[in-house]
């Protein structure tokens, strides 16, 4: 069911955004898998089997993304992912990506169900929920994908975004599944909230 055609990745360094240089730049990335959309150009009621053969990709993509970042895992604070569905398939198709692709990442990072059913659960265990988007659109569009705290939703500094496209893709009959990451806030994030040194809950959410 699962049939890859490409696979296409992109890693930037910020450096400053018109401020004094930080002590060093926030890394920031995502990478695209395009492949088949085995439901396009049809309705089909039972979409979850998709699902289950996504979280082998969701795992195999996102060490790639990882090494392809260059820094360990407790380096990344915020994460994201997002899928763009040909014009042949529906919204519904993307949303086949929330599970596969968030836990992937979770999981990657440190989260555990110990962790998350423990509310003195501690630093670095992802605990927050990945945000995630999705539409449905043609080839070489875009898709601006979401970025908050790995591990406390509230963090306003994480609050980011990044934007991500695959050329040429998707096709009518095929899907792109997004994962990002990044290493750290906005540079120069300075509207106050919950910071990410504050965080005591350790719920996912403060």
């Amino acid at each position: 069911m699962i049939d890859i055609r490409r696979v296409f990745s992109h890693v930037e360094d910020i450096h400053h955004e018109f401020g004094p240089a930080p002590a060093a730049p926030m890394r920031r990335g995502y990478i695209g898998v395009v492949l088949t959309n085995p439901y396009a150009g049809r309705f089909e009621p039972d979409i979850l089997p998709m699902m289950e053969q996504l979280n082998e990709v969701g795992l195999r993509f996102a060490r790639e993304l990882l090494s392809h970042m260059r820094v360990p895992a407790e380096r990344i604070e915020g994460y994201g992912k997002g899928a763009i569905i040909g014009s042949a398939g529906e919204l519904e198709h993307g949303a086949l990506w929330h599970v596969p692709g968030g836990y992937a990442m979770r999981e990657l990072l440190g989260w555990t169900e110990e962790a998350s059913a423990n509310s003195d659960g501690q630093p670095g265990n992802a605990l927050a929920i990945v945000p995630s988007t999705k539409k449905v659109a043609g080839p070489g569009a875009t898709l601006d994908v979401p970025l908050t705290h790995i591990n406390a939703s509230y963090v306003r500094s994480h609050f980011d975004a990044i934007e991500a496209r695959v050329p040429g893709a998707p096709r009518a009959d095929e899907m792109v599944v997004f994962l990002a990451m990044s290493t750290g806030p906005r540079i120069h994030a300075r509207v106050g909230g919950l910071a990410a040194n504050a965080i005591s809950q350790w719920d996912g959410l403060r």
